[in-house]
């Protein structure tokens, strides 16, 4: 008789943003005459700008004309959108990225997920803590964690690199050599970046010790500072130990559309000299169909000059919403980081309450809803998460009630 796969038994609890969306439904449903804003989950408020819905619409028309009707997308998705890609994600930013080496996906959330396939199955994972919950999740259904300590939080094969206030909440290369380094800059949930001059010397660490790097660079169109790299690629010898993942969720509002796209160098090979760039082909081509052809399209038009003003105005628009919510904790006196370069504020919970009694508070006393750091992770306890992805009005309301409580 079938048996489940053991390693999706060892996840413990529900995913936490199914937990977060399953209490706020309860309490609301419990007080129906209560208005609860949410800035809790990542999704953004603004709808798609006008430059994308006309390449949209346009690429529909195309789909009932024969001669221009698009089935099945190419393996590493089409050429004009990875040409795209490649000139202005890299080469206006003086980095040398082939089209071919950029696998078009339905977004950076799956292929989180996905790319520790093309790695063996007794590989160490190390993950800054807190971590957004993908990258640990999807090597637990892999198998990589070791047991879990239901006291500590902690998987017993996991690498934990504690991102603290002390260390500006980014991680200190590990005691112990990983395989695999999973790094996000501008980072969710802290919000928290480093600077070039850092992030080569993980590039250098990982070269020197034979890891990988998953570089998830979703935030990379919020980076307002100078001297904080866009691209992991921009590191000397990045391309011999880094994989990058991007999304259009965040940057231009797919999250309903779902893109995003992996870079794999082709220069990126194991002990044996295995190419990573060849595996990661042959598992896309198996697994995926490709994105759809008027996604594409549409993420094709987010390059535009009109797509690009129109996308960094909605930009602007939510790090005006992280301004308010930094500020609005300063002025109630809570301490905070974040909101510069990544619309995620991180808070210190008041009077030591632990992550979900504070959620619990917040929830009764201002109807906001927000995400338990601790769902992040151990060193996530006793802080808090906001997104500055809600409309402005919302935005604005939700820490006057804070304010007030």
């Amino acid at each position: 008789m079938f048996k489940a796969n053991e390693n999706y038994l060892k996840l413990p609890g529900s995913y936490l943003f199914s937990t977060v969306g399953r209490k706020q439904r309860e309490y609301s449903a419990a007080h129906p005459d209560k208005k609860v804003i949410r800035l809790s989950i990542g999704d953004v408020t603004q709808p798609l700008a006008p430059a994308i819905i006309e390449r949209l619409h346009k690429a529909v028309d195309e789909m009932a004309v024969a001669e221009t009707f698009k089935g099945y997308a190419p393996d590493l998705g089409y050429e004009f959108l990875r040409n795209t890609i490649a000139k202005n994600d890299y080469a206006d930013r003086g980095v040398d990225i082939s089209a071919d080496e950029i696998f078009v996906s339905d977004g950076a959330k799956s292929d989180s997920a996905n790319i520790q396939e093309i790695f063996t199955a007794d590989s160490k994972i190390a993950v800054c803590d807190p971590v957004y919950p993908v990258y640990v999740d999807s090597n637990v259904m892999a198998g990589r964690t070791g047991t879990y300590d239901k006291n500590t939080e902690l998987w017993s094969d996991v690498i934990y690199m504690p991102c603290l206030a002390d260390n500006n909440f980014a991680p200190e290369l590990p005691k112990e050599t990983p395989d695999i380094i999973y790094l996000c800059f501008p980072n969710n949930p802290t919000g928290a970046t480093i600077k070039k001059d850092q992030l080569q010397e993980w590039v250098d660490y990982a070269n020197k010790v034979g890891a990988v790097i998953i570089y998830d660079a979703a935030y990379e169109a919020y980076i307002s500072e100078e001297d904080v790299p866009h691209t992991i690629y921009e590191c000397e010898g990045a391309k011999t130990c880094a994989i990058e993942l991007k999304s259009f969720s965040k940057n231009a509002g797919f999250t309903g559309t779902r893109l995003g796209y992996a870079v794999v160098p082709k220069n990126l090979k194991d002990a044996d000299g295995v190419s990573m760039h060849s595996l990661w082909a042959r598992r896309h081509g198996t697994k995926f169909n490709g994105a759809p052809y008027i996604v594409q399209a549409a993420g094709d038009a987010v390059y535009s000059d009109e797509g690009k003003a129109q996308t960094k105005a909605q930009i602007a628009y939510y790090m005006n919403n992280a301004k308010v919510i930094s500020q609005g904790l300063k002025d109630a006196g809570y301490t905070v980081s974040g909101g510069v370069n990544a619309p995620y504020i991180w808070l210190k919970t008041p009077n030591n309450m632990s992550s979900w009694d504070f959620f619990d508070y917040l929830l009764e006393n201002a109807n906001v809803v927000g995400t338990p750091g601790s769902g992040f992770g151990p060193s996530g306890e006793g802080y808090f998460r906001l997104t500055a992805f809600g409309t402005y009005e919302n935005t604005v309301e939700a820490i006057e009630r804070i304010k007030n409580m």
